[in-house]
């Protein structure tokens, strides 16, 4: 067996777990995880592991928050992330595929917000959201690994957080794309945690 892939010294430290969390679930909706969306893909494995994450969370009273993505019927709101992903027009506003996959959510106490890019940080609320709640710990699940969740983990290290992913809770529609990226992660943004040590720690 070869070496473990590595960038070298001085990368893959640890931001470890802070005093408050929220769970982060982006894009879990119909149109990703119904594999007859011209969007979607079989993340049954990743939606359970999240079940089981946020059926903790919710007991231990920490913040859910989920995101969907949903344009006006013009998608003059999409700007050109609708030319380059022509699929997208799907997502309509009001619509079935932009709706939370009813295996998650959302609950009564829940947070759902709109975006429209791919940072669950970029154009919304969810940074003041958390910091007015005193949040200093996101543990970040759901789809893509190398999009929209590698971009809303590295903003929320940007803004402050210290940022969680639990493995067995983020998917990709390919697994070359979301191995890379996990390793990218855990080298430069967050924690890459099995799901076992997240549960851990929510449990205490």
């Amino acid at each position: 067996m070869g070496d473990k892939p590595s960038y070298g010294r001085g990368f893959s430290g640890r931001v470890g777990f802070g005093k408050k969390p929220a769970v982060l679930v982006i894009d879990f909706i119909n149109a990703f995880t119904d594999t007859a969306s011209p969007l979607g893909a079989n993340f049954d494995r990743e939606v359970e592991a999240t079940s089981a994450l946020l059926s903790v969370a919710r007991k231990k009273g920490a913040l859910v928050v989920f995101t969907t993505v949903a344009y006006e019927p013009d998608y003059r709101d999409g700007g050109f992330f609708i030319h380059k992903v022509p699929a997208l027009r799907a997502l309509k506003i009001g619509s079935l595929e932009t709706k939370v996959d009813l295996r998650l959510g959302p609950r009564p106490g829940d947070h759902l917000v709109v975006k429209k890019f791919a940072s669950a940080f970029f154009g919304t609320n969810i940074a003041s959201l958390f910091t007015g709640q005193g949040i200093d710990t996101v543990i970040v699940t759901g789809c893509t690994t190398s999009g929209c969740v590698r971009a809303s983990a590295v903003d929320s290290l940007q803004y402050g957080f210290r940022t969680i992913i639990p493995e067995e809770c983020v998917g990709d529609r390919a697994q070359g794309p979301h191995q890379a990226n996990l390793f990218d992660l855990q080298a430069k943004y967050a924690d890459v945690l099995p799901l076992d040590d997240v549960l851990q720690y929510l449990n205490t």
